[in-house]
């Protein structure tokens, strides 16, 4: 097993990260008894901007965010392509398990061989479940982040051998998250796919996508997978701002409802037809409610975003700009993308759907 800490010291980590941040608490026996039953390996990522660590950095690419004021809040204070002030979700989660602080970018030329064993990600900001979305910016499109997972499998069987590495994929847990740029950046701003697909038909293609991408993935050796849902789409700052909504624009955060609830279908049929181990990650439910009622989170401002006006700025037009001056106060980073502090609010809610569902 590729541990190096006992499990009742990933509990006891588990539950320091955790408990300050839920309002329902981690429950601590139980999760010392799921220690005891699963032996997880890593975690692996697969998605865009929600868990790309700087894999486009080193992507011809405009879509990067590995400049200030991005990575504000991060160790040393340093950008590092990760669209947010700090760190995201999944490193949370990588923590809580006891395995690394960060999940670095399978890219990054400063990887080391050791980095492999507790997890790595192959997200690429502005991808999407739908290959044109990816396409449209020049990312890596989901299929190229599954050439890249094969070439993750090489390496980790060149390392420790090709049973243990079977084992540890088999053994790691796979997180999917992406889905928002499919509907802002492709759907709602792009001509071509409105003119194929009423909403309701994407949203349907993009659920057959993403059933495609997990039975590849569970061809691959993956049997454990975590597919985070699309956000409220409508509370983004940027989109009230195009909208000219001050509260939350319905429209949008129905298509998302909906389409969570496609998501959720096909992980069922997943668990029957594959026998795959699945979970799903409301990021709606928590970052609506975070929104609605944030002081229940520690939050103050969640109408718009820390960077500059905190209207419109995100990426590029987000570089140099003067933030806010208590980021961990804020929902948003940007008009786009959460802070930290909303981040690990998403962390905690995954620790919950995997204990309930996946390790159950």
């Amino acid at each position: 097993m590729i541990m190096v800490v006992s499990k009742v010291a990933l509990l006891t980590i588990l539950a320091v990260a955790l408990l300050p941040w839920l309002p329902n608490a981690v429950d601590i026996n139980h999760m010392k008894q799921l220690a005891a039953q699963h032996n997880v390996t890593c975690i692996l990522t697969f998605g865009d901007s929600s868990v790309d660590p700087g894999n486009n950095n080193r992507l011809a690419t405009p879509m990067k965010g590995n400049f200030p004021p991005y990575g504000k809040d991060f160790f040393n204070g340093r950008p590092t392509g990760r669209f947010t002030n700090g760190r995201l979700a999944t490193d949370f989660i990588a923590e809580a398990l006891g395995y690394t602080k960060v999940i670095p970018a399978f890219l990054d030329p400063n990887l080391k061989p050791t980095d492999l064993l507790h997890g790595v990600s192959f997200a690429s900001a502005a991808s999407g479940y739908d290959d044109f979305t990816a396409n449209l910016s020049e990312v890596l499109t989901v299929s190229k982040q599954l050439e890249y997972f094969r070439h993750y499998k090489l390496h980790l069987g060149k390392l420790v051998g090709q049973q243990k590495a079977e084992y540890i994929i088999r053994n790691a847990i796979i997180v999917l998250s992406m889905g928002t740029n499919d509907f802002l950046q492709d759907y709602y701003l792009e001509p071509e796919r409105p003119k194929q697909f009423t909403v309701e038909q994407y949203q349907n293609y993009l659920a057959s996508c993403m059933f495609s991408d997990i039975k590849e993935m569970n061809r691959l050796g993956i049997t454990r997978v975590v597919v985070v849902g699309v956000p409220p789409l409508g509370c983004m700052p940027l989109v009230k701002t195009l909208k000219g909504e001050s509260s939350c624009v319905k429209s949008y955060n129905q298509v998302a409802a909906s389409f969570n609830s496609k998501i959720q279908e096909k992980l069922a049929i997943l668990r029957t037809t594959h026998g795959l181990k699945t979970a799903f990650v409301d990021c709606y439910k928590v970052i609506e409610d975070a929104v609605t009622r944030p002081r229940q989170y520690g939050l103050e401002e969640v109408s718009k975003g820390c960077c500059g006006t905190g209207a419109i700025e995100y990426g590029d037009t987000c570089k140099g700009l003067s933030t806010c001056a208590d980021a961990s106060k804020y929902a948003f980073w940007d008009a786009v993308h959460p802070t930290e502090a909303m981040y690990r609010i998403v962390a905690d809610e995954a620790i919950k759907s995997l204990s309930e569902t996946l390790l159950a």
